[in-house]
């Protein structure tokens, strides 16, 4: 017997050559909408497609969808939700709260993975010490989001409004799950969030920046800078060391980028004591920055167990963030949401399931 195709991982132009080899591409549209507007897991909730193509989908075609493993809720109301695939992996997904003062949500914020694991070994983030397992389907993907949705419409009565993808792995080394995922999130025929509501983060793979350019990307970019200096970033982040990833060769794929797009970018920068927190470091971040048209995003570290990093004090937060001012330089400064369940930047590890 032949293996059942995964719905969930087909775009919608496989999707359309799949349905379309015998039924009218209009249903294939309608399939598709089913699958990422309405999010139904069953050929058989599909009743506006015909019984000849239901019964067609349900042999040759099965919902490689996620399982609900486990649930956290953190004291500042950050939910942690731990997934399994099929393949007997797990991957974490954070719903992010922005809360008004009556409770109802402003904000929320879903925190996706697009890998199992990651393969850049940052020396400070949890996930990286997993190392790389699998990549993640398009639809695996989007599941989190669904699922997610769901969630925030049964406890906050509202949808989800902004997608990031800075959950686990790095995401520009999946990088057609990743964009194909996007589609089915934005698209008229999917969830219809807006790409403006969307950030990828990156370690810096320049030549993906430059590839996101050339797709003519609509979404937002995030680069994970964590040092303006080679020889410090290179000793906490790996992919620093190869010539095509260097600083030289990241700076040059971002004004390539924010020059062919028109978009600035964010760059995210990590607070680690006594590392990458000093005046010299805040005024050579600005020197690098001002490349390009963009934001500096500073992050509060989280610590992680055994790794060794410590975040900043306060007032040295606040020298960093008055010289970058001086400098003229955008920042803003992300806090620590979920840190109490290991749901905040950079914690990221399945640790309560047998692999």
């Amino acid at each position: 017997m032949s293996r059942k195709i995964d719905i969930l991982s087909l775009s919608h132009d496989a999707l359309n050559e799949y349905v379309s080899s015998t039924h009218p591409t209009f249903r294939a549209n309608q399939v598709y909408r089913w699958l990422w507007k309405q999010g139904v897991r069953s050929f058989d909730e599909m009743t506006n497609v015909p019984e000849s193509l239901r019964d067609r989908l349900k042999e040759e075609c099965a919902f490689n969808s996620l399982e609900l493993a486990q649930s956290q809720t953190a004291s500042d109301g950050t939910i942690k939700l731990l997934f399994a695939l099929r393949t007997g992996q797990h991957i974490e997904t954070v719903l992010i709260p922005d809360l008004k003062p009556d409770g109802t949500a402003s904000r929320l914020t879903v925190c996706v993975s697009s890998q199992v694991g990651c393969a850049m070994d940052c020396a400070f983030c949890a996930t990286g010490q997993m190392g790389f397992r699998q990549n993640l389907t398009s639809g695996e993907i989007v599941d989190q989001v669904l699922i997610i949705n769901k969630l925030a419409l049964e406890r906050y009565d509202s949808r989800v409004t902004n997608i990031v993808y800075m959950g686990m792995g790095e995401p520009l080394l999946n990088y057609d799950a990743v964009l194909d995922s996007i589609e089915k999130l934005t698209s008229p025929e999917g969830m219809e969030l807006a790409a403006r509501r969307i950030t990828v983060s990156t370690v810096g793979l320049a030549g993906r920046i430059r590839q996101l350019a050339d797709d003519e990307t609509r979404f937002n970019l995030a680069v994970s800078l964590h040092s303006p200096f080679d020889e410090k970033r290179s000793s906490i982040m790996p992919v620093n060391r190869k010539a095509k990833t260097d600083l030289k060769s990241l700076m040059q794929a971002i004004q390539y980028y924010t020059s062919s797009t028109k978009k600035a970018i964010t760059y995210e920068y990590c607070m680690f004591e006594g590392f990458n927190d000093s005046i010299a470091d805040a005024r050579e971040l600005a020197r690098l920055v001002k490349r390009a048209p963009s934001k500096v995003n500073l992050i509060m570290y989280n610590p992680v167990e055994g790794l060794g990093f410590q975040r900043s004090s306060e007032k040295c937060l606040n020298d960093f963030i008055s010289c970058l001012v001086r400098e003229r330089v955008t920042v803003t400064v992300r806090r620590s949401r979920g840190q109490d369940i290991d749901a905040a930047c950079g914690q990221l590890a399945v640790k309560n399931t047998t692999d």
